[in-house]
């Protein structure tokens, strides 16, 4: 077990830690309990923009499920070069939604799978292999910054399941509210007020009590565990692929704020043990982004990066553990060969997961605080870069509409909350001095500071 440092949260696990088997296994169905929604929403939500067929939709679900779980337990035990040795929980992100839709739309998912290869190793695995290089460039203010911005801009996703899903016909009922609040409150009061197995395990224990409050209510739909097949076995290159170059220049700008999302989940996870990622947990993390994505777009998968949602249970039930995250992995996996498994998480209502939801979401902007507090000075100039980089970045979250009359290109670059945050940051950090800027030295940085000569 970790003991505390400097800025080291209370883990009750720490990186190496190997729970005992059966704990291990409740521990990562508590990460896979919070994730399998928006990891799987992703390609229903494309669904929805390309007019895929329903055997289209189930197909890519599952091997998103299969190459998930593969992703994560490379993270966490690597393959040479590639994995990280962190708890990392992967999955497909929100970042790539709007570009998977339009660009499957107007071109097919052929161009959508070929960008994918292309720009997924040459973008995110380039930026790994020289990451010493780029890492000064990536200092705990810009990294917190990019933390904070992702778990705030979620929050309005963990209300929107809260209330019962976008669309949904009962969206914002009572019934709804109130089994998110009663979700929220459970994990809540276990975590703060119990100590052992019923603290640890208090986000899926609160999952739990609300499906099973949600059973009678009427609020669970069982068909598709019937409707399921026991096994699906993946089926390399079933859309084929084709090289728009329009289409692999816009995945590549979301790629490069994929690793940005990557750093940033890194710091706030190594945040809990007081202390930044290293180069080589980097390079290790955003090639398994890069090489996993590329090599998943063969099998249909969309693109594959870290969970946010994930990196807040473990701030939240100060459990660190690696190995645990991998028997996560494993999980996704057999969920990903057996869509009759899959189906059975699947039916969780959303209120039931906004309530999670709402809580991972905040953890995380709240460790991205963390680590901006515990290695940055706020002085004038890093309150000014916070400002700045803060809000652009939820303002246009909040108004997207801002940006309408800019050309598609650049409302589908600009629009993101990530990459406003991100490079603005990047570039106040970079170009105005201060100790974390990379082109001032130290000795530059007390020329420009060091008070001129008395003129007494």
């Amino acid at each position: 077990m970790s003991t505390e440092r400097d800025g080291e949260m209370d883990l009750e696990y720490g990186l190496d830690d190997r729970p005992p088997w059966p704990k291990s296994v409740l521990l990562g169905l508590q990460h896979v309990a919070v994730m399998i929604v928006p990891a799987t929403a992703v390609a229903y939500i494309v669904a929805d923009g390309v007019g895929l067929a329903p055997g289209d939709t189930a197909y890519i679900v599952q091997m998103i499920l299969l190459f998930s779980g593969l992703a994560t337990v490379i993270q966490a035990y690597t393959i040479g070069p590639v994995g990280a040795k962190l708890p990392l929980v992967m999955g497909t992100s929100f970042t790539f939604v709007g570009a998977i839709t339009t660009v499957g739309a107007e071109f097919g998912l052929a161009a959508v799978f070929g960008a994918v290869l292309v720009s997924g190793f040459a973008v995110e695995g380039a930026i790994g292999w020289q990451f010493d290089r780029v890492k000064p460039f990536f200092p705990p203010l810009v990294t917190g910054l990019v933390v904070v911005v992702i778990g705030l801009y979620l929050i309005p996703t963990g209300m929107e399941y809260a209330a019962g899903g976008a669309g949904a016909a009962d969206f914002g009922a009572a019934h709804n509210v109130g089994l998110a609040a009663l979700v929220l409150a459970i994990a809540v009061v276990l975590n703060l007020f119990t100590r052992g197995v019923a603290r640890l395990l208090s986000i899926l224990a609160a999952i739990v009590a609300g499906y099973a409050v949600a059973v009678p209510l009427g609020m669970v739909d069982f068909s598709p565990i019937a409707e399921a097949s026991w096994i699906a076995v993946p089926s390399p290159t079933r859309y084929g692929f084709e090289f728009e170059p329009i289409a692999i220049v816009t995945f590549a700008f979301l790629f490069l704020v994929s690793a940005m999302e990557t750093v940033g989940d890194m710091s706030g996870m190594t945040a809990v043990e007081g202390r930044s990622p290293d180069g080589e947990e980097v390079r290790g993390a955003l090639l398994t982004d890069g090489v996993v994505s590329s090599l998943g777009s063969i099998f249909a998968v969309f693109p594959v990066t870290t969970f946010s949602q994930n990196v807040g249970i473990v701030s939240f039930t100060g459990v660190m553990s690696r190995h645990v995250v991998a028997v996560s992995g494993g999980i996704l996996a057999l969920l990903g060969l057996s869509p009759k498994i899959g189906a059975v998480v699947t039916t969780i209502p959303s209120a039931v997961f906004g309530g999670a939801v709402l809580l991972m979401v905040g953890m995380v902007a709240a460790s991205g605080v963390r680590l901006i507090v515990l290695h940055t000075e706020l002085d004038r100039r890093n309150m000014v870069i916070v400002a700045v980089s803060l809000g652009l970045g939820l303002g246009i979250a909040t108004t997207p509409e801002a940006i309408r009359g800019l050309p598609p290109a650049a409302r589908t670059f600009f629009g993101e909350p990530v990459i406003l945050t991100a490079l603005s940051a990047l570039a106040l950090n970079t170009a105005v001095p201060g100790e974390q800027s990379p082109l001032f030295d130290e000795a530059a940085l007390e020329s420009v500071t060091r008070p001129g000569p008395s003129d007494d």
